[in-house]
């Protein structure tokens, strides 16, 4: 039997989060549940356990398949869950969203010159 591992570490070593404090700040601000229940970064993971994950927009729901507390490979990290196929298709139609909103946002071909920053300050002010 493997021994118990935070739900704050495993987000880390899983990869879902840069940095252990950063997953635990996430999970103490309820953007992780523990199937279906807001949790404690202590909270320990099981093997069959589900996670709802939601990071900049997106949301993942995965199931937890092994377990570990050392950061490893983006490889070995992806074995240790399984996403549900709903929830790649709803993740990838939201990117999709993000890319048509990025791609339809105006941008300025160049610095503006002097006459045009002259007339920005003026609107803002």
């Amino acid at each position: 039997m493997s021994e118990p591992v935070r739900i704050d570490k495993w987000l880390w070593a899983a990869r879902f989060y840069k940095t252990r404090s950063i997953a635990a700040h996430a999970v103490s601000g309820g953007k992780v549940q523990l199937n279906g229940d807001r949790v404690k970064p202590s909270r320990t993971v099981r093997v069959g356990d589900s996670l709802e994950i939601n990071r900049n927009g997106l949301s993942w729901q995965i199931e937890v398949l092994i377990l570990s507390a050392r950061r490893g490979p983006a490889s070995v990290a992806q074995a240790l869950y399984q996403e549900s196929e709903e929830s790649v298709r709803k993740r990838e139609a939201v990117t999709e969203q993000f890319r048509l909103a990025s791609a339809s946002t105006p941008r300025p071909q160049g610095k503006p010159d002097k006459k045009s920053r002259r007339q920005l300050r003026s609107l803002k002010w």
